[in-house]
């Protein structure tokens, strides 16, 4: 069997190939990224002199590319991580998001379609099983207030230029389902975060700035929450949803750890301050700044479908995933 995995060289695909790669030895994987500035190939040096893996660099955008790679390698399955998702970076500059995550999945879907399905309608001999498996995100829903959960009944409501790409990929790729026949599956995960994560995130931001020395910046009062997901959890979490989810499904993803900015913030310090102590706490380097427009106040998954069907559980709760990360990153930054 041979898997294409777009963005593959992103955080969340450089945890999940490595694994796949490990748990599953007769699958081969191809792996095709554009190397934006969130891509980093180093992340998968572990994989590249695996035999069963190869690297092309290129963009899901490019439909001939894409359709070239199909005839070559023979898809048998997508995993679809490739996205641009930085809130920030889609406010001030919406358009690329619209054409990696509107128009880079609908040519992907659409290439599966044409080359998996007959035209007279389902699929064919060979591709009986072939699933194509959208990596989404809680930020489609919108917000929460101070009760309640996310499930994958929840109406969309998405509140920035990236969660509003995100959307519109997910209900493209719903539409092929129901449309088209082709055997799909979603997974909308909360907030990840781990080793290879790009240093413009949240955590990784907090340790660097706490490290320097310098300010570390957190939005409005701090008070904004989020469903935090060890990463190496929704890697297995994807691998059940692509094996054993039911075609045309979503599964929410969730690591049942709410948490306040603040308090992230608060806590890898009190981590940093056991080991990298200095004179004084790192805390004293929180500082507050301008909120930014649109800012969902409170995300929280719901992840008793994933939990009860497909015998999904978070390995890490926040506490020990979250002290993993500092060391992670006290390594990378070597500060």
């Amino acid at each position: 069997m041979t898997i294409l995995i777009t963005g593959g060289a992103g955080f969340i695909g450089s945890n999940f190939i490595p694994y796949y790669l490990e748990s599953h030895q007769k699958v081969e994987i191809v792996n095709i990224d554009k190397l934006t500035y969130a891509a980093n190939p180093s992340n998968l040096k572990g994989a590249e002199n695996n035999k069963r893996y190869a690297f092309i660099k290129g963009d899901i955008c490019d439909r001939n590319l894409v359709e070239s790679l199909f005839a070559k390698y023979d898809f048998n399955g997508v995993i679809h991580f490739a996205a641009e998702s930085h809130v920030d970076n889609s406010i001030e500059a919406p358009m690329e998001f619209i054409n990696t995550n509107i128009l880079g999945t609908f040519n992907l879907i659409d290439v599966a379609k044409n080359y998996w399905m007959e035209t007279s309608g389902g699929p064919k001999e060979n591709y009986k099983n072939s699933r194509f498996h959208h990596i989404s995100t809680d930020e489609v829903y919108g917000t929460l207030g101070d009760e309640g959960l996310f499930t994958e009944q929840t109406p969309y409501a998405p509140n920035s230029p990236y969660s509003a790409s995100k959307a519109s990929s997910d209900f493209i790729v719903r539409s092929y389902f129901h449309t088209y026949g082709v055997n799909v599956v979603t997974t909308n995960c909360s907030n990840n975060y781990g080793p290879n994560q790009h240093d413009e995130k949240l955590i990784p931001t907090i340790i660097r700035k706490a490290l320097l020395q310098e300010d570390i910046p957190i939005y409005g009062n701090g008070m904004n929450i989020r469903d935090w997901l060890y990463v190496k959890d929704h890697c297995l979490g994807i691998d059940l949803a692509f094996n054993r989810g039911v075609a045309g499904e979503n599964y929410n993803i969730g690591g049942e750890n709410e948490r306040s900015n603040l308090h992230v913030a608060n806590m890898i310090c009190e981590i940093l301050d056991e080991l990298r102590p200095k004179s004084i706490s790192y805390k004293n380097q929180i500082s507050f700044v301008k909120d930014r427009p649109g800012h969902d106040y409170r995300y929280a998954i719901n992840a008793a479908k994933i939990e009860s069907e497909l015998g999904w559980k978070a390995q890490e709760n926040f506490e020990s995933g979250i002290r993993k990360t500092v060391e992670w990153y006290l390594n990378k930054y070597s500060i």
